[in-house]
């Protein structure tokens, strides 16, 4: 179904065609007359789109600056042929521009969503249970990295593929470690947020019941990716704990989660960083995500920097 037809039958019209303002996914801005929205795809099927805004519409009644449903005529969010999405209210804001205030007040929000989030997964959102990674992966993905950053002048330090290894025999141990899970957005990213002048999370689609520090190490490798006005780089040692004093002011990290954060760190690198950096070639083509890429590595390989205190 065209991006054109969906929007119309949301009640926006228009002659042209819309272009999504995001590369990776449609993500739609559309007018009317009482103000600007976002057409976006969610969840899929309908019934788990219904879970998602059920938990962020909990959040947001608890004063948690998230983004819910706007509220319009037609079904809010509706499912198009084999498709999902939902139309949200445009928050006007500014982005992060990796300032230390801007830091600190992003580690306070997600230390209140994780705060907030029920001992059990009371919104049946999607359980995270990726642990099936093969060395026969690590090896294949640790060539195309190789290979992508060859042209520009970059080796690659061996380093790395030992310990994505090491990371797949530690899979089934951290899967039976039972960690505590929270229902969180899990995907706390600088581009989802705002600035108004705190932080506001505009989009929570990815939410799921996640290991906490699954989460936190998610924040720590990935929250400066694909935002033009981040720096190029993750959160330095001094960010981190800017992160985490925000973060704390919420939530107390058990002993045994600060025990298994190595683990938990490299599991998150071969789950979301890996694949970002062996299969989109053109990303390596920019000099800000190669760069970013660079420090991910060196970040990941002299890791015990940015503990858990």
């Amino acid at each position: 179904m065209k991006a054109k037809e969906i929007v119309k039958e949301f009640g926006f019209e228009g002659e042209e065609e819309p272009v999504s303002i995001y590369p990776f996914s449609p993500v739609y801005r559309m007018t009317r007359p009482e103000g600007d929205f976002i057409v976006k795809k969610t969840q899929h099927p309908i019934e788990k789109a219904h879970r998602l805004m059920r938990y962020t519409s909990t959040l947001n009644e608890q004063g948690v600056e998230v983004i819910v449903p706007a509220k319009i005529q037609a079904e809010n969010p509706r499912t198009f042929d084999e498709e999902t999405y939902v139309v949200y209210p445009f928050i006007q804001g500014v982005p992060y521009t990796g300032q230390d205030w801007e830091i600190t007040e992003a580690g306070r929000l997600l230390g209140r969503i994780h705060s907030l989030s029920p001992v059990d997964n009371e919104f049946g959102l999607d359980t995270y249970d990726v642990f099936d990674f093969t060395e026969n992966e690590v090896n294949e993905s640790f060539q195309q990295i190789v290979q992508h950053a060859a042209p520009h002048g970059l080796t690659i330090n061996p380093s790395l593929e030992v310990r994505l290894l090491q990371a797949v025999q530690q899979q089934e141990e951290l899967k039976q470690a039972g960690l505590y899970s929270v229902a969180t957005p899990h995907d706390f990213k600088a581009n989802n947020l705002v600035y108004t002048p705190q932080p506001y999370l505009i989009d929570p689609d990815n939410a799921g019941w996640i290991p906490r520090i699954f989460d936190l190490a998610l924040v720590l490798l990935l929250f400066h990716n694909e935002l033009a006005s981040a720096p190029d780089r993750p959160f330095t040692k001094q960010q981190w704990h800017l992160f985490l004093a925000g973060y704390g002011e919420s939530v107390n990290l058990s002993h045994e989660e600060k025990m298994n954060w190595p683990k938990a760190l490299d599991h998150v690198f071969l789950d979301e960083v890996l694949w970002l950096m062996a299969d989109v070639e053109e990303d390596w083509q920019n000099p800000a995500q190669r760069a970013l890429f660079n420090h991910l590595i060196q970040l990941f390989l002299n890791s015990e920097e940015f503990d858990l205190i």
